[in-house]
């Protein structure tokens, strides 16, 4: 991790977070062009804040909660730096479960980034596309995602969730950032303590504004036809709250 400088204030230290600020509103730096190896450095600081905030804990806990056995098919939707990924990986060999992970990013760089720093044992599997025109050819068991939702505005966080639905034969998680003042304060000075990659310093606290609370998952959840026995949803300290679909009598 390298030592960057400390970047001034994207924001004002606590904004309104009684609404969630849209992409346009807040745009985030990583979002912009820029260099592949601007965006490895500011991924790879990503991916290091995902591993000491216990980032991969949801996901890996909705996975063992589901007991699946081999030939799992999963597919990460938004998987950046391939972190989450690879993390599963690691968990499956563990459990002796047979998986094909496949990571779907709109950024063609990441799938480069994502293979360059995959061990080269990894069997995981890097594509590029837009997620609404992709048709995998391989229905997976499951698609996740992670700290990609914030990233869409309303409307396509809706139509998001109907194109896992659609998609996804077993279930689906969402593991995202929750809204609220504690985790703002804390990723605001933490991205500066640590002296993250500026994109970091500066995206971390947007990614809180543009983040959500229980009452927009169940708001989206309705627009796109789900009921609220269809998925649950959870918080995890620090900062993290996702929403877990798993269809009814299907087990991976």
């Amino acid at each position: 991790m390298a030592d960057y400088p400390i970047a001034g204030s994207p924001q004002p230290l606590l904004p309104d977070l009684s609404r969630r600020a849209q992409p346009h509103e807040l745009p985030e730096l990583m979002d912009q062009p820029c260099s592949r190896d601007e965006l490895r450095a500011c991924l790879r600081d990503v991916a290091w804040l995902n591993r000491v905030l216990f980032g991969y804990r949801p996901i890996l806990h909705w996975l063992e909660s589901l007991n699946p056995t081999s030939g799992l098919r999963i597919l990460d939707i938004g998987s950046g730096y391939g972190d989450t990924l690879r993390r599963i990986e690691q968990w499956a060999k563990g459990k002796g479960i047979a998986v094909q992970l496949t990571g779907l990013d709109l950024n063609p760089d990441t799938a480069v980034i994502a293979a360059q720093a995959s061990p080269p044992h990894s069997t995981i599997r890097w594509i590029t596309g837009d997620v609404f025109t992709c048709q995998p050819p391989d229905p997976p068991h499951l698609i996740i995602s992670s700290l990609m939702a914030h990233h869409l505005t309303d409307s396509d966080v809706v139509r998001f969730l109907q194109w896992m639905e659609d998609h996804a034969t077993h279930g689906w998680f969402i593991n995202d950032l929750s809204r609220r003042p504690v985790p703002y304060r804390l990723l605001y000075a933490f991205t500066r303590l640590m002296r993250l990659h500026p994109f970091v310093q500066h995206d971390g606290p947007v990614s809180i504004a543009r983040a959500f609370r229980p009452e927009d998952w169940h708001h989206y959840c309705a627009a796109a036809g789900l009921n609220p026995r269809d998925y649950t949803l959870r918080g995890f300290t620090p900062g993290r709250l996702c929403v877990a679909r798993q269809k009814t009598g299907s087990r991976p």
